[in-house]
């Protein structure tokens, strides 16, 4: 979750940035786009990670999965044979596969979940940046349309109360969506939250074989299949 919340503090610190250069909105403008675009740098390095992470996690439980295939080949080769006892080590060292491609499987299912969500992110914020961009041309033009009104307004009147507005209409917008990111962020939070509860209780209630000695009734069903 450490990765959630560093994006989370990435957009907070540009609402705020917002919001303290409200007073020039060109250069707010320019500031938040080059904020983001620095973000954008950080957000790509977490998300490489990551990925990086879900591939080398997947490895190690392809490499899990292989290896109990071998000792099952060659405790069948044992059995084939006659050497029960060699036999017995690769069942046995196959059990303990076992056991670790279930750690492996997990750890798998979590760096997944991860590289996915930090890729969601990351596609968010490129996303953003390319509409700020597009929209950057016009909303200067519509700043500077507003100079020139202010200009023609100053001959006449004050126009105090109309840039106050401007500035209120904006900085509540801004709080808006500060506030929807913190509640997507925290729903995120939650879900993640709510599946690893239920891991840890499948964990708890998970079967227990009741067998004295699994490796020999592996072997006896070994053995059997292969009579068959």
């Amino acid at each position: 979750m450490g990765i959630l919340t560093r994006f989370k503090d990435i957009m907070a610190s540009n609402i705020n940035a917002l919001l303290d250069k409200a007073e020039d909105p060109e250069k707010m403008i320019n500031q938040t786009l080059r904020n983001l675009n620095s973000d954008l740098g950080k957000v790509k390095s977490e998300t490489a990670a990551v990925m990086a992470e879900e591939t080398r996690a997947k490895r190690a439980l392809d490499e899990c999965i292989a290896e109990i295939e071998k000792m099952q080949n060659y405790a069948v080769k044992a059995v084939q044979a006659g050497n029960d006892e060699d036999a017995k080590q690769f069942l046995t060292k196959k059990k303990e596969l076992t056991m670790k491609q279930e750690q492996l499987q997990s750890a798998y299912d979590m760096a997944a979940r991860n590289a996915m969500q930090m890729r969601q992110l990351h596609d968010k914020l490129v996303n953003d940046i390319g509409e700020l961009e597009s929209r950057q041309s016009v909303i200067k033009s519509k700043l500077a349309a507003a100079h020139a009104q202010e200009r023609i307004n100053k001959i006449g009147s004050s126009i105090g109360d109309a840039a106050n507005s401007i500035s209120a209409f904006e900085r509540m917008e801004a709080k808006a969506n500060k506030a929807l990111d913190e509640a997507n962020a925290m729903a995120e939070l939650n879900s993640s939250n709510k599946q690893k509860d239920l891991k840890e209780l499948e964990q708890k209630y998970g079967s227990v074989s009741s067998s004295t000695n699994p490796v020999e009734d592996e072997l006896a069903a070994l053995k059997a299949s292969l009579l068959k």
